[in-house]
């Protein structure tokens, strides 16, 4: 005969002795079956079973009521009268509960979720792909990695729901970022040569250079690296240091402005490259050649 593993931790835990009965002998089980046909019948009939910690104080109440004081069958007595005589022949209860959660070893999935019973459960990130141990309790799933509780989710009883905890992703999404901005700021000193001083000016005047950083890789996409990487030459000159900078002097050598402002650097070159519309001498298109007054519009007098 072979018990639950299980089962014994409990009866050691609370003190008892497991007593099974004999192999095809169900008469000897017939009081302990009574019993719990008394409770399904008398108490659990038409309920409906909420939550424990409802039903437990329902259960007290049925006691102090009506289990506790009828007169059972057998010992023609009521229950509570007993347990008066039979109380000061008990061991006392462990003060500790025992720990029902069945106990299972799982592997996180790449999307650093455990599944139990069709539900996903998150884990935090950095445990994607790695082996952990589930804790399953009737109202809770709590998840273990090397002894450390990592997780802690209310249990579904319904089908194919994805429970998450918002704060388990962050990680990789801190390290997607960083990844992400890490590629940008290699885009941006590889500009010119000049971009790691215009660089470490960001970070000595603003207080955060990667999102300028990011803008002023976003203008190289937009308006070429060659048109940036001469903004940014100009704005080191004036020690100009924001992404503001760079598109207002892009924006304003694109419209070439004829004058300079305090944002706006004009070159030789530039000056070089302004292009002038024609001349208008539709004004002079009337007028004729010669010293003769008559020889003029409206002078012409030889007929009265």
């Amino acid at each position: 005969m072979q018990f639950n593993p299980r089962y014994l931790d409990f009866a050691r835990h609370y003190g008892f002795e497991i007593v099974a009965c004999a192999p095809r002998k169900g008469n000897e089980k017939g009081r302990a079956e009574r019993g719990v046909a008394y409770v399904k019948t008398n108490f659990l009939a038409g309920l409906e079973l909420p939550n424990f910690s409802a039903l437990n104080p329902a259960v007290r109440l049925w006691l102090e009521t009506v289990a506790n004081v009828r007169l059972h069958r057998e010992t023609q007595r009521r229950p509570e009268d007993l347990w008066v005589e039979e109380r000061a022949h008990l061991q006392p209860v462990n003060p500790r509960l025992f720990d029902v959660g069945r106990v299972l070893t799982v592997r996180a999935n790449r999307q650093f979720r455990v599944t139990l019973e069709s539900n996903r459960y998150s884990v935090p990130a950095r445990l994607a792909g790695r082996p952990v141990t589930m804790k399953v309790y009737p109202d809770r799933v709590c998840v273990y990695h090397d002894g450390e509780l990592v997780a802690r989710h209310g249990r579904s009883f319904e089908r194919h729901q994805d429970i998450e905890d918002p704060d388990h992703p962050k990680t990789l999404i801190a390290q997607r970022r960083h990844a992400r901005d890490a590629l940008v700021l290699k885009r941006f000193l590889g500009l010119t040569p000049l971009a790691e001083k215009y660089h470490a000016g960001l970070l000595d005047r603003r207080g955060n250079a990667i999102a300028h950083v990011r803008k002023i890789v976003a203008l190289a996409e937009i308006h070429g690296d060659d048109a940036v990487v001469r903004a940014m030459t100009d704005a080191l000159t004036f020690e100009a240091f924001s992404s503001e900078y760079i598109a207002h002097l892009i924006d304003a050598r694109r419209r070439q402005l004829p004058e300079p402002s305090p944002l706006h650097l004009i070159r030789r070159q530039d000056l070089l490259e302004l292009e002038l519309p024609p001349p208008d001498l539709s004004a002079y298109s009337g007028i004729r050649t010669g010293n003769n007054p008559q020889d003029e519009v409206g002078g012409d007098h030889d007929h009265v």
